[in-house]
């Protein structure tokens, strides 16, 4: 496949990802440069080292489904092409998933320390690459804030400095504009009714379900390995495994099986639909 039908690939594979458009992702879609589902993969393709992966959005004292699954998808992809995943994240997820994965914890409300221990752990682990997946990014003002407007500062550990700080590619992956990456698109966000974050990437995946944003991405890794890793993605049982962790519906506030509000046949469909367009169908 040359660079045009690579390039046609990516299109498809990002309008998989925003045709639901349930937070306005396919108006904020134009605003990024096509190709970018490729181009972030293509950051990933040769990392034989440390990966970062942020994600954790804090939700009534517990952490939601959306992030967490796609990121837990991430880490198992990345680790059977040879790289080294640690997810990082803030408590309580970072001490539900330590028993399972290698997880770094940034702390929760210290901001005094924020650029110290961004810039620690940096230093410590030199990664290959970062990935933000559905973490609350910093307003204009410094704060944190969910969907419906509320301060959620107190309970949020801040990734934006491994962002900022880092000396590798970063990618981000969001659905409704207040997570890490969308200061990418600021001009796009003015219709949206939430506090947008300003925290910017090299590479943003929009998505209408962040998990999915992470889909899209391994969509070209598997393509370009020969390997239908989207396959081996099973989206119910990472859910169920997070449930029993605690996790609840970011929509809903509850503890069940879902994504912002959607059964998981959703991601099941989407995944589908991106395997297929990859020939794997």
């Amino acid at each position: 496949m040359n660079q045009a039908e690579e390039l046609e690939l990516s299109r498809r594979i990002e309008d998989i990802l925003v045709a639901r458009n349930l937070r306005g992702m396919k108006t904020v879609q134009p605003h990024l440069e096509p190709g970018y589902c490729m181009r972030a993969a293509k950051i990933l393709r040769d990392c034989r080292g440390i990966v970062l992966i942020g994600t954790g959005f804090p939700v009534v004292k517990t952490f939601e489904t959306d992030g967490p699954v796609g990121a837990i998808a991430f880490y198992e992809t990345l680790e059977k092409l040879g790289a080294t995943p640690i997810l990082v994240c803030g408590r309580p997820i970072s001490q539900a998933l330590a028993e399972r994965f290698r997880v770094y914890e940034i702390h929760v409300g210290d901001h005094d320390r924020r650029e110290y221990e961004a810039q620690h752990a940096l230093t410590a682990f030199r990664p290959d690459a970062v990935i933000s997946i559905e973490r609350p990014g910093q307003a204009a003002d410094g704060g944190y804030y969910n969907m419906r407007g509320e301060s959620i500062s107190a309970h949020t550990a801040c990734f934006d400095n491994f962002m900022n700080l880092c000396q590798c590619p970063t990618i981000a992956i969001g659905d409704g504009g207040n997570e890490i990456g969308m200061g990418k698109v600021t001009a796009a966000l003015q219709n949206l009714n939430i506090v947008p974050s300003i925290t910017d990437c090299d590479e943003l995946i929009v998505a209408d379900v962040s998990n999915w944003g992470a889909y899209g991405i391994i969509s070209f890794l598997s393509f370009w390995n020969r390997r239908d890793l989207l396959g081996e993605i099973v989206p119910l049982d990472i859910l169920r495994y997070i449930s029993e962790l605690g996790s609840v519906d970011g929509v809903t506030r509850v503890n069940q099986l879902t994504e912002d509000g959607l059964d998981v046949s959703e991601g099941e469909k989407v995944l589908l639909e991106l395997r297929q367009v990859c020939g794997f169908g």
